[in-house]
């Protein structure tokens, strides 16, 4: 590799005698090609630079927005919510035992047997229902009350036909004792059909059913006006078809099936974010039912958005934005 050649002689003198800038010749021991960038006037600063104050106010503004900019990027994000959970309301609340949430409501105010409620008024939440409503096995109330009745009706010691002979104090003993072995028997067929002692499975059954009978378009066209018709179907020549009877309860509707999605969800949801942290087969599961949620609350939101199904779905489930925009990663 060839040397660089250095000049010989004085280059300083030479360059004063041809009237040449000074800074070019501020390094004597440099050759005649080459030019020293330490010797420019303004070296150490960014090109085009001539003010630092005006660059270092430069800086500090750039600064200041890159964190406004992070800031507001948190507050949108925290106003989107949980796109897992979404906000807690007390009809989510009651997924994890099956049962309502307690209310001061009296039980006339809140059952749906005893309170006769008008077309135009909605019927009570399984939320604020009271707790006879909701029993284990497919049972009801009514039902566990009149077999309740009639085992103690066949428990019931016989009397004897001679009143002559009988002992009334035995009669009593024996009355006695029956009523403290009916109101055992009571309460262990109460805790056996209590949703308190359900496994995980049964109280994810009564928890979709009782999603259908809230959110069934079976019960909620009493009370929920429709969705008002669109500009295309006001004008049609189509001619209005009557829907056909509903032959059961509505378990299909996309209101009914993203209530269930989001019981099955913070059912995985509560067992992810636990000891099974390394479960990778659930957190497959669950990512795979929040699409399938998102899915369709985008499909309803173009459908039924501003009506009233929309907003009760909404309300009651607790679903923010985050639920259906954007994307969605379980981490």
């Amino acid at each position: 590799m060839a040397k660089a050649v250095s000049c010989q002689w004085p280059v300083r003198s030479v360059f004063e005698s041809l009237s040449l800038p000074r800074y070019i010749c501020q390094n004597p021991y440099r050759s005649f090609s080459a030019s020293c960038r330490r010797c420019k006037p303004g070296h150490g600063m960014r090109k085009g630079v001539q003010d630092a104050y005006a660059h270092n106010h430069a800086r500090q503004r750039q600064a200041a927005n890159k964190i406004r900019q992070t800031e507001l990027k948190e507050q949108r994000r925290a106003a989107l919510g949980d796109p897992i959970r979404g906000a807690t309301t007390p009809f989510v609340e009651s997924f994890d035992t099956g049962l309502p949430r307690p209310t001061m409501a009296s039980i006339e105010q809140t059952s749906h047997t005893t309170t006769a409620q008008s077309p135009e008024q909605p019927p009570p939440s399984p939320a604020n229902a009271t707790e006879e409503a909701h029993l284990n096995y497919y049972l009801s109330k009514p039902e566990l009350q009149d077999s309740l009745d009639y085992s103690r009706v066949l428990s019931e010691p016989l009397v004897p036909t001679d009143r002559e002979r009988a002992d009334p104090v035995k009669e009593a003993r024996e009355a006695k004792d029956h009523e403290a072995c009916h109101a055992t028997a009571f309460e262990a067929v109460s805790r056996i059909v209590s949703l308190a002692n359900a496994t995980g499975r049964e109280r994810t059954r009564a928890n979709v059913q009782r999603i259908i009978d809230t959110f069934g378009r079976h019960n909620t066209d009493n009370y929920l006006k429709p969705k008002a018709p669109s500009l295309q179907s006001t004008y049609s020549t189509i001619a209005d078809q009557t829907p056909m009877p509903r032959a059961g309860p509505d378990t299909g509707s996309s209101e009914v099936q993203i209530g269930i999605l989001t019981a099955k969800i913070r059912v995985l949801a509560d067992r992810y974010e636990g000891a099974n942290r390394n479960d990778k087969a659930g957190k497959r599961d669950l990512r795979l039912l929040l699409h399938r949620r998102q899915k369709l609350l985008k499909y309803m939101q173009k459908k039924e958005r501003g009506s009233q199904r929309w907003s009760n779905m909404i309300e009651k489930l607790g679903l923010t934005e985050a639920t259906w925009k954007g994307q969605i990663a379980v981490e």
